[in-house]
């Protein structure tokens, strides 16, 4: 009986031949991360449990990104502790504006394919767009980490996905995640792994394949993996990974289930306020006014997403009543966005720009308030009632083409009606 590529790795990192969903096996991490939303549980757990010796402090990353700016002083406080710890242990540290943690660990080289990579949010299932295993864990687990380079974890069953055909233009990776909501509903895969495969997968450059994996957490996937290809090879090395060691299922490898998509046929999609799973196409609400748009986010805050949204609003200028803020996924992806005059395509259309970070996606910066009755159209991973402060306010959730055409028209807009929505990447 051949095995899938989640079984694959942590067959390897649990030192067997083989494991089957359902084993509980304990293995050896490659990299461990937490947020500065965890890193005081962390912190204390080490306290408690007195390890002196943190032999996988090296191989930890501390990010700064939700508190990004700090919006109090105990948020500082937790800043000032986070650089003491790392200059201590010798944990790398990315502080304040460098960009979120799903970002900066793989644009730092910090895993590579065949990897075990465990963080301290959901969202960890991004890194599986490197043919890497990455899951969220709890604070306290990356101090057990940190201290025995080790985590125990119940192996998960695996869905097959088959994306057939390329995206059409102007309909993204984004759209794809939030269908696969409408069709199985938040948690709706919970704890499962998925194994995107096929041609729509092929098509797509890693900022894409980044979305795919990331918006796994809100279907309740334990990971969310890719087979590597040409393209995962060239981004790993031009970001310093180590030597990567792809990971592919065997022909016989057993599925808890097998569907096939045909993403050359999707169109652009969006989720209604409150609920990630409630699920219709763009055009069929565009009469939903919108008076707030953000782009950016662990989703959708990287430089094709950027750049999605310049192709629309060039020359061109939000509609009346409007805002716009934009949060790049890290300073890199600015200064990339900066260099091809994206930034100022989107300031000069009305829209401001926020320091790399988490902040302004989950409302801790209070960066981007809506007022009572607005309605937000926003990339974000999340549409939860009160998510950005306000609970008399509404969210929307779409591709940042969708957000930036919705920005234009003052309306939620299916991007491919506007000049400009049908741009797609040819890396």
């Amino acid at each position: 009986m051949g095995s899938t590529i989640s079984e694959k790795i942590l067959a390897k990192h649990s030192s067997q031949e083989q494991v089957e969903a359902g084993d509980v096996v304990v293995c050896s991490v490659d990299y461990a991360m937490m947020t500065d939303t965890r890193s005081v549980n962390a912190i204390q757990m080490i306290g408690k449990l007195g390890s002196k010796n943190l032999s996988f402090a090296g191989q930890t990353a501390m990010v700064m990104d939700h508190y990004s700016p700090p919006p109090n002083e105990e948020a500082a406080q937790i800043h000032t502790t986070m650089r003491a710890f790392a200059k201590e242990t010798g944990t790398k540290l990315y502080d304040i504006g460098e960009g979120i943690c799903h970002q900066v660990l793989p644009e730092g080289g910090h895993l590579t394919c065949g990897d075990l990579t465990v963080g301290t949010d959901t969202h960890s299932v991004t890194y599986g767009a490197f043919n890497a295993f990455g899951t969220g864990i709890e604070g306290t687990d990356v101090s057990a980490v940190m201290a025995s380079g080790k985590i125990w974890l119940r192996v998960p069953e695996t869905i097959r996905v088959e994306l057939k055909g390329p995206l059409q233009a102007g309909v993204w990776a984004k759209d794809l995640t939030l269908f696969m909501l409408g069709k199985f509903g938040a948690e709706g895969l919970n704890y499962k792994a998925i194994e995107y495969v096929g041609s729509g997968v092929a098509a797509m450059d890693i900022d894409d394949r980044m979305t795919l994996c990331n918006h796994a957490a809100e279907l309740g996937a334990k990971a969310a993996i890719l087979e590597a290809d040409e393209k995962t090879l060239q981004w790993l090395q031009a970001h310093g990974a180590k030597p990567p060691q792809p990971v592919k299922a065997d022909q016989d490898a057993v599925y808890a289930q097998s569907i096939v998509v045909d993403t050359a046929q999707l169109a652009p999609q969006v989720a209604r306020k409150h609920q990630v799973d409630d699920i219709v196409s763009a055009h069929e609400v565009t009469h939903q006014k919108i008076q707030f748009a953000l782009i950016g986010t662990c989703t959708n805050g990287r430089l094709d997403d950027i750049r999605q949204a310049a192709a629309i609003l060039q020359g061109r200028q939000l509609a009346p009543g409007v805002r716009m803020i934009v949060t790049p996924a890290s300073r890199k992806i600015y200064l990339d966005a900066l260099r091809e005059g994206l930034i100022e395509i989107l300031t000069m259309a009305g829209a401001s720009f926020e320091a790399a970070g988490c902040g302004t996606c989950v409302g801790i910066t209070n960066h981007l308030v809506p007022g009572n009755g607005d309605t937000v159209i926003s990339t974000a991973n999340r549409n939860f009632k009160g998510r950005l402060t306000n609970d008399r306010a509404e969210i929307w959730l779409g591709s940042a083409a969708t957000v930036a055409a919705s920005a234009l028209t003052g309306y939620i807009t299916d991007p491919r009606t506007v000049t400009g929505g049908e741009w797609r990447s040819i890396k």
